[in-house]
């Protein structure tokens, strides 16, 4: 028997657990937590990423998730998630994804996902359905480099290939817009009607690369891809800071500290926001290395994305 589907718009709720415990409660102990909110610009970026507990990041103006970790509340209302890999801490949540917007009666949900990962995907699914006892409304778009999916009119994500997985993928959110050539600058506006009545192209294609997604990768030449050199908000992964993990960073192709004057070389994003920091590293010593590992200009553009209620801050 089917469930029966929640009537109504569906509105994330907040719960803050903490709010009136010590850390001598259970639950503190448990590390309930909130999501980390970033701003940049009109767009609001909202997460969770520690290795490998859980990355999971919000956008929701751009209605994109990137990565979905175990699905937290807030993410169900958002219509599109870009799945960078198929590790639980970035991928567990799927299922849950569409179970739970099928009970609140949201619907048109899709995954974005490496092509290689749908099929399994479309088995776990299967999977979940003979446990819950029906199947949940589900869609699964497979994605390789350079190809391109509509969010929505003027907004679409673009996959490229990361060093992480062999089928890895990351994903930049880009604008698009049609701006008027030069040479036709000057002309009135019958007369831009009448060239375009003509087959005259008058405009030329700008794209605009809004926030861009490595998920888990090595080092890599990032800043080669104009849709990641040129985004307004890079997202970038970096476990490791201890100068002992460089071959922890190796094995499981991550990036460590002293990656990152490389991997930066050349962006020019506004905002760079590390993800997937280790607990292994305090978020206090991670700054402090991060500091001595950067140029000035660099680091004063970077930020973390942490559970702030977790981390000691300086």
């Amino acid at each position: 028997m089917r469930r029966p589907r929640v009537s109504g718009s569906f509105r994330p709720a907040r719960l803050d657990l903490t709010a009136a415990l010590t850390y001598d409660d259970p639950l503190v102990r448990t590390r309930t937590y909130q999501l980390s909110l970033v701003k940049v610009d009109d767009l609001t970026l909202a997460g969770y990423s520690v290795a490998g507990e859980e990355s999971v990041v919000i956008v929701p103006e751009l209605d994109v998730v990137f990565d979905i970790g175990k699905c937290p509340r807030e993410a169900l209302p958002i219509n599109h998630v870009l799945l960078s890999h198929g590790h639980m801490d970035h991928a567990a949540g799927v299922a849950y994804y569409f179970s739970q917007r099928d009970f609140q009666g949201i619907a048109d949900g899709v995954v974005l996902a490496a092509r290689s990962l749908v099929e399994p995907l479309e088995r776990l699914m299967e999977a979940v359905a003979g446990v819950e006892g029906h199947s949940s409304p589900h869609r699964f778009v497979g994605m390789a480099h350079g190809e391109d999916y509509e969010i929505r009119r003027s907004l679409l994500a673009r996959a490229f290939s990361t060093q992480h997985l062999g089928n890895s993928l990351g994903f930049s959110v880009i604008e698009v817009r049609h701006k008027l050539k030069e040479e036709f600058a000057d002309r009135t506006g019958p007369q831009l009607v009448a060239l375009k009545k003509r087959g005259v192209e008058i405009t030329r294609r700008v794209e605009l690369p809004l926030v861009a997604y490595l998920g888990d990768t090595a080092k890599a030449n990032y800043s080669d891809l104009p849709y990641v050199r040129g985004a307004k908000t890079l997202l970038i992964e970096c476990t490791f800071f201890d100068p002992e993990h460089v071959g922890r960073a190796r094995a499981g192709r991550h990036l460590h500290v002293a990656d990152l004057p490389e991997v930066l070389e050349g962006t020019e994003n506004q905002r760079i926001i590390i993800t997937h920091l280790t607990r292994r590293t305090n978020l206090a010593e991670a700054r402090r290395i991060l500091k001595k590992a950067l140029p000035k200009e660099t680091y004063e553009r970077i930020s973390f994305l942490m559970s702030w209620r977790h981390v000691q801050e300086e």
